[in-house]
């Protein structure tokens, strides 16, 4: 019996080594199972993430255009994907941005940008269009976008117009925007000299002759672009304390930017129909903030 009992642990020992290898290479094979995980894991939260913070639409803009010319078939393609572009670019900012800012961050900071793009570009589609043909109107409309959070497409729903039907309609309030951004009371003019006040070049002065049959329009644009300035101050002024760091930038400089290269545009162009299309005009149209 004495001689059979090592036998008998070896057998035991060989038995149990086994079994723990056995269960050792299931858990090898388990974690490594479930090494691959997170990669699944990880995407399906960014999809989730995108869903949560919403995604922003737009009204399309191919399915509206008349006729294009084979002329500007290029150029008007180009700025139809640079409208895809510009909506990818707001639904990624839309993501990176979760919880910076107020209740309007999202308006503010991505949708307002968004739509001044929108204005220019779908502007610059009409222009090439009409060198060809009946330039189309009504396009100005498509620019607005939504954030959609229910699952259901919103589109914009403004009334839009021609290159002078934007500026006429907002050329009436200048005077009233001018008052009340510059200080129509003096609590008004106390305040904007608190927080600084946007100053940006003067476009007038750099203007080559104006022909006398452009002289209406580019009038009519200089008054908005004063307007501009003026509807900026007086937002400065009521979102004091909002955003982070960057919100002057992002939500008031900028899209005042991308307003006054619009604008800036609409009057070379004016000049140009009936003499030499000023250049370099879009360098005056970045503002600053002085404090």
């Amino acid at each position: 019996m004495s001689r059979a009992l090592p036998k008998y642990n070896k057998r035991r020992v060989v038995f149990i080594g086994g079994a723990a290898a056995v269960v050792l290479s299931g858990a090898v094979i388990a974690g490594s199972a479930l090494a691959g995980t997170p990669d699944k894991s990880s995407s399906a939260q960014s999809a989730r993430t995108l869903a949560d913070t919403g995604t922003i639409t737009c009204p399309d803009v191919k399915s509206q255009l008349p006729a294009v010319p084979a002329s500007a078939q290029a150029e008007v393609d180009r700025n139809l994907t640079l409208l895809d572009t510009q909506i990818a670019e707001a639904n990624k900012r839309l993501v990176d941005t979760v919880g910076q800012g107020g209740a309007n961050f999202v308006q503010n900071a991505i949708l307002g940008p968004l739509k001044d793009k929108r204005v220019s570009t779908i502007d610059r589609i009409a222009i090439a269009i009409g060198r060809q043909g009946t330039k189309p109107t009504g396009l100005d409309s498509l620019a607005t976008c939504a954030l959609n959070t229910g699952g259901t497409d919103v589109g914009g729903t403004e009334t839009g117009g021609t290159d002078t039907g934007a500026t006429d309609t907002a050329t009436p309030s200048a005077t009233e925007s001018a008052t009340d951004a510059a200080g129509g009371t003096e609590d008004t003019g106390d305040a904007a000299s608190a927080v600084g006040t946007i100053t940006c070049p003067d476009v007038k002065s750099q203007l080559p002759a104006v022909p006398a049959s452009a002289q209406a329009e580019v009038d009519r644009n200089l008054a908005l672009l004063d307007t501009q300035i003026a509807e900026a101050n007086k937002r400065l002024v009521d979102t004091v304390g909002q955003g982070g760091a960057n919100f002057v930038q992002n939500a008031i400089l900028g899209p005042l930017e991308d307003k006054r290269t619009s604008t800036i545009d609409r009057i070379a162009i004016a000049i140009g129909r009936q003499g030499t299309k000023p250049s370099g005009l879009d360098s005056l149209a970045a503002c600053t903030l002085t404090k």
